[in-house]
């Protein structure tokens, strides 16, 4: 065949509702430039760049091998789709001398219905801002948390439906967030995207190894207390109404008391001094591999965490019963506020809760039928919005200590005797174990991509990348083990960029080419702009 020219690759020839993307892990805070690459026969990467490069034929056969099977995206396979890696077709590939992360562009179109791309973009979305959910409501207060959810997902819907229109009337096949500000905004847009998204990544890592610290270290002490046993080992039950205030004075001075030694466990085994360290150990050496491919294989496990937390959270209300006030430490009553002026944590950890804006055309590239998009990114939406209020409101609502007590990780909040709570924390900790490292691969190849190094330099880049990555992750862990402040944060200063301000100017610059700009229009879009900016500024004073 030769090769195959740039026109005859134009859309006309391959409709952008066929397209095909593999072997591309869809995460909450995937960045959209990991996309689009191409694997080689001996299991190399070659990034795929669809504005330069005319695609040149593979003629040798491919193998079986396991390095060059094809794998579809993650959220097909948390649905059990078939998809045959076997009898894969030819690819193309440029080479080119970097790589973002691995997927295999072929000429066969795959397309998915709107059933799949609807749970496809809910399961991405859900993330471990489930477990600070009923934190963020009580920073608000009821009613302004409802108001807030609302609101927030109306305007992550909105963005995120103006990127879909733009990369219809401006963009390629293979293009995303990155390229569409390239190609309209300028080079300095595209910079500022892709530099966001390391962001992006950097603040993934933070909470999940703040995460991982805390349930490595309850999971190690329930096999501390079966093993080891005193007078102080609580008796472990499996439905406990029990219930602690970690922040409250007298929990504070009951777990700080002076009078009793502390064991040579209790020294060593520390939660906010030793255990991140110690977690070292068990992730640095899964994140020095080539290729992150075998952590995608566990990816069902988010799907199946996000149930069990729902099921947990339901079980656990209903023994409690609603309660809109419960009695506090001084003998008052502390009534369910319906207002608090802390409401900017909520709007901030809510922001990065609705992000999905860099990766949405590559999942809605798929769907079955492009007419559908809008629709069935709604109901995506709605289906996120009715989880986030069924684990948040319910929580809070029913939680009968002063809600006040309620933690960033609601899991804080159950004794460590809670036969659930640990199921919930061992699970979730696994689940985390393989996400981790596929978060930091690919925030390793944008690193070396911006650098212009290739995938895997070397051992010693790979390795002073991680170390430096771990050293900031311990950093927080130790001295900011608050994962409700690290998402505030990161969801207000990246959120500003990919979800109040380039989708906005993208639309804006596309309705100025075609000579539809109109002042109502800059106005209103210029307003969405300045409420993320607000967003971000108040984050500094909560």
């Amino acid at each position: 065949m030769g090769r195959v020219s740039k026109k005859s690759f134009k859309r006309s020839s391959r409709p952008r509702a066929k397209s095909m993307i593999t072997d591309c892990e869809i995460q909450p805070l995937l960045n959209s430039e990991l996309s689009r690459t191409s694997t080689a026969d001996n299991g190399c990467i070659f990034k795929y760049d669809s504005e330069n490069s005319d695609l040149e034929n593979n003629k040798s056969p491919t193998t079986q091998s396991k390095a060059n099977e094809l794998l579809y995206p993650y959220y097909l396979r948390s649905f059990s789709l078939d998809y045959d890696i076997l009898n894969r077709p030819k690819f193309y590939r440029k080479l080119q001398p970097y790589i973002p992360l691995g997927d295999t562009i072929t000429n066969e179109p795959y397309t998915q219905n709107s059933i799949i791309t609807i749970f496809a973009i809910w399961n991405t979305i859900m993330g471990t801002s489930l477990l600070a959910m009923p934190w963020s409501v009580e920073r608000a207060g009821l009613v302004m948390g409802l108001l807030l959810m609302f609101v927030i997902a109306a305007l992550c819907l909105y963005t995120s439906n103006r990127i879909l229109r733009v990369q219809v009337l401006h963009g390629n096949d293979t293009g995303e967030v990155a390229q569409l500000s390239k190609k309209l905004l300028g080079p300095w847009a595209e910079v500022i995207a892709k530099l966001f998204s390391f962001i992006i990544l950097l603040g993934a890592n933070i909470v999940y190894w703040i995460l991982m610290s805390n349930f490595l270290y309850y999971s190690v002490g329930y096999i501390h207390d079966l093993l080891f046993a005193d007078e102080n080992t609580g008796a472990f039950e499996f439905n406990t109404t029990n219930l602690i205030c970690p922040n409250s004075a007298v929990f504070i001075n009951a777990t700080s008391n002076t009078t009793r030694q502390w064991t040579l466990y209790e020294r060593i085994w520390d939660l906010n001094t030793t255990v991140p360290i110690f977690l070292v150990v068990i992730v640095a050496p899964l994140l020095n591999f080539r290729s992150a491919t075998f952590f995608t294989k566990f990816n069902s496990l988010g799907t199946l965490a996000v149930l069990y937390l729902f099921i947990f959270v339901l079980i656990k209300s209903y023994s409690w019963g609603i309660n809109m006030s419960a009695p506090t430490l001084g003998g008052f009553t502390d009534y369910s506020e319906f207002y608090k002026n802390t409401f900017p944590a909520t709007s901030g950890m809510l922001t990065l809760s609705m992000f999905i804006h860099n990766i949405i055309i590559t999942i809605m590239r798929n769907n079955e039928n492009q007419k559908h998009n809008g629709r069935d990114l709604s109901i995506a939406f709605t289906l996120v919005l009715l989880t986030y209020l069924l684990i948040g409101i319910t929580f809070y609502v029913c939680f009968p200590l002063a809600k006040s007590c309620i933690e960033d990780n609601f899991l804080n909040n159950f004794p460590r005797t809670d036969v659930f709570s640990i199921i919930a924390r061992v699970f979730l900790f696994f689940q985390l174990l393989t996400v981790y490292p596929l978060i930091s691969y690919m925030l390793r190849v944008q690193v070396f991509a911006a650098l212009e190094l290739s995938i895997y330099p070397s051992v010693l880049h790979v390795i002073a990348l991680n170390c430096f990555v771990i050293f900031i992750c311990i950093l927080f862990a130790i001295f900011m083990p608050h994962i409700g402040t690290v998402i505030r944060f990161s969801g207000a200063i990246c959120g500003f960029v990919y979800i109040y301000t380039l989708p906005t100017m993208l639309h804006l610059a596309s309705q100025r080419r075609r000579n539809l700009l109109t002042f109502g229009s800059v106005i209103f879009h210029v307003s969405i702009s300045l409420v993320g900016l607000a967003n971000l500024i108040a984050q500094f004073f909560v």
